[in-house]
């Protein structure tokens, strides 16, 4: 597993998304993801939200992903 086939699974379940991950070992990862779909959600959903998009490759693929998650008017204040 790489941080670019990551990035790719987010961004086909959340297309408007921009994220940026990296990582080197091949299985821990840290991510930024921005999306108007955060919008109006906890950060609960937010990150089920994006738990979803890697389906079943996190816990197998992917051992350990800590992610931020902001809304694009939450990222511009950052």
């Amino acid at each position: 597993m790489n941080p670019e086939l990551i990035r790719e699974l987010i961004k086909s379940g959340m297309p408007d998304a921009d994220v940026i991950v990296e990582g080197d070992d091949g299985t821990h990862f840290q991510a930024r993801i921005v999306s108007e779909l955060f919008a109006g959600k906890s950060m609960v959903q937010q990150h089920q939200m994006v738990y979803k998009t890697l389906g079943e490759k996190m816990g197998t693929d992917i051992h350990a992903l800590s992610f931020q998650t902001f809304t694009p008017e939450e990222w511009e204040k950052q």
